[in-house]
């Protein structure tokens, strides 16, 4: 048993790496914990014999994580660290294209019920897990419709406390268990309790991975640095807070249109510098690949005032820029059943109105964000969602004696009498507020700023103690429910979204209508309404939709780029 063992450990490495040998070590050990001797004796050979590892010609995907991470588990991908590592490591029943569009992925095909509440998946054949020593001679098993069955299980199980259970809320409960279901190998049946549109998008998520059950059972906890999946690349090596490496999976099921396996790319590494200028000179050199966003500490010197590329680095590097769903905003709390609502002048329509025509936004981003992002004179959807209308009627463009105008209408004529009215924000945003400040003062709205911690905000604004505090909503999935969200009042805070406690009984209705509509058109004619109604009531004040910035290095192509910022690197080519 040893012999074969070692002959076909050593079979694999030779077959540039397509078993990892970290994790077989890993895994035989613990399957036997007193074959210490076959550790030496495996290292002796492959040193010996297959000679010091040689990546020349290999290309390598090489980008930082400045804010690391922490779980390599899909069922733990709830930031972007995460969900960019995982995103290479694991594939579900669907995914999402650049255009936000559902595509199959291991699902080859689906049916939607006509009352849609029935989801029936019909599975590919020819998908497998990495290779491990788990499996049948450490290679990969076939995926099967069981898989999904405990992978969803696994998400919605209290001890697995996955930040991702939410997206089987609206899966039907029978006799205590969800209805997921298996009929075969080739068969996945999902029913929802009641029709939920966005769902079939929902299931593009990382939470919504395929996992090996076996593998999950016997690392336990230690799955997080022991993934197995079925993605494009697979595990290699991770020294937490300094490298981690994933390889090409050459067994996988995707190709592209002229009938090449997926990915191009031979590995991808991951650095974790935590300065971001560090990261960002590192970039420059050419160590690096790609950089995502942009920090205040070098947005000069990579833009222009108009945000395009500064043209010294166009020999290097090249942009792209793509709307994100991203809508930052100052939110109003307005339940007049609170005492400090009561008592700000903020409980009149009018002086919120005032207040959104109160300020350019247009030229707060051309000032202050170098022409990033989209100035937010529409409503709460963002652009890069198809519900997203820049036709509509109403709009909130600067507008200073409109301003004036709904000032006297509210009985504070340029602002005489008027409470002073105190926003809340984070030192990140403070340029922001301090210009909308300056702007207010010239109408004579008195506006105090009080800066606080991210994490100190956060807790105010659930806790409804702010009448007034800036706020992100970024999209967990592709759909403008999940903006509207915030405004049907079940969801009032801290049970819910709804940190303003707006409250509309038309609105409740037409939210809860939509979400029975399953022919999008029409579901997007209600989005619309619903979305129009509440910048009328002004609960909010729109500052703008931010932008999806990816600075690529001119060696890379096929990156591309998506409005929820999910970085897929099947298709990326390396000069």
């Amino acid at each position: 048993m040893l012999t074969v063992f070692m002959i076909q450990y050593h079979m694999q490495v030779n077959r540039n790496y397509s078993i990892n040998f970290g994790v077989m070590i890993r895994s035989y050990l613990q399957l036997n914990k007193n074959l210490w001797i076959v550790t030496v004796t495996i290292l002796f050979m492959l040193f010996s014999c297959a000679g010091p590892s040689n990546h020349a010609g290999k290309t390598v995907f090489k980008y930082n994580e400045a804010a690391g991470i922490s779980s390599l588990d899909p069922a733990y991908a709830k930031n972007l660290a995460n969900i960019w590592a995982c995103n290479q490591l694991y594939s579900g029943l669907v995914k999402l294209d650049d255009q936000l569009l559902v595509k199959p992925a291991i699902a080859k095909n689906w049916k939607i019920s006509d009352d849609g509440i029935t989801y029936t998946f019909t599975l590919r054949k020819d998908v497998f897990f990495h290779d491990h020593l788990m499996f049948e001679e450490g290679k990969g098993r076939r995926v099967v419709a069981g898989d999904f069955v405990y992978s969803f299980n696994r998400i919605i199980d209290a001890e697995t406390a996955s930040p991702g259970a939410w997206v089987f809320n609206y899966v039907k409960m029978e006799n205590g268990r969800a209805s997921f279901k298996a009929p075969n190998d080739t068969s996945f049946i999902i029913k929802l309790s009641r029709a939920f549109p966005p769902f079939l998008g929902i299931l593009g998520m990382q939470y919504c991975s395929v996992v090996p059950e076996e593998i999950v059972k016997h690392y336990g906890k230690d799955f997080r640095e022991n993934p197995v999946g079925t993605g494009p690349f697979q595990y290699q090596y991770w020294k937490e807070g300094i490298k981690l490496v994933f390889i090409k999976n050459k067994n996988f099921y995707e190709k592209d249109a002229n009938g090449n396996t997926l990915p191009y790319l031979d590995a991808v590494a991951i650095t974790f510098l935590k300065d971001k200028q560090s990261a960002f000179l590192e970039f420059i050199k050419g160590n690096l690949d790609f950089m995502s966003g942009i920090d205040p500490n070098y947005k000069d010197e990579l833009l222009t005032r108009e945000g395009q590329l500064n043209p010294k680095y166009k020999e290097k590097i090249y942009l792209e820029r793509e709307p994100y769903l991203n809508t930052e905003y100052l939110g109003i709390l307005v339940d007049s059943s609170m005492e400090s609502v009561a008592s700000s002048p903020l409980r009149l329509k009018k002086i919120r109105q005032a207040v959104n025509y109160g300020f350019s936004r247009r030229d707060m981003i051309r000032y202050l964000r170098n022409g990033i992002g989209t100035p937010g004179v529409y409503g709460m959807i963002p652009p890069g969602l198809p519900s997203f209308d820049s036709s509509r009627s109403f709009a909130y463009e600067y507008n200073p004696e409109q301003a004036r105008k709904l000032l006297i209408e509210a009985g504070f004529p340029n602002g005489e009498g008027l409470p002073d009215i105190t926003l809340l924000t984070t030192s990140e945003y403070l340029d922001l507020c301090k210009y909308i400040q300056h702007q207010l003062s010239v109408l004579g709205i008195d506006l105090k700023i009080d800066v606080n911690t991210p994490g100190a905000l956060r807790e105010l604004k659930a806790q409804s103690k702010s009448n007034f505090f800036r706020a992100s909503w970024i999209a967990d999935y592709p759909d403008a429910e999940n903006y509207l969200s915030l405004f049907y009042s079940e969801n009032f805070s801290p049970n819910g979204p709804n940190y303003t406690h707006y409250a509309n009984n038309t609105f409740d209705e037409m939210y809860i209508q939509s979400q029975s509509i399953v022919k999008d058109s029409l579901r997007y004619q209600y989005y619309r309404e619903m979305d129009s109604m509440v910048m009328k009531d002004a609960p909010v004040v729109i500052l703008y939709y931010d932008e999806v910035l990816r600075f690529i290095n001119n060696r890379i192509s096929g990156l591309g780029s998506n409005p929820v910022n999910l970085l897929d690197l099947s298709r990326v080519r390396k000069e």
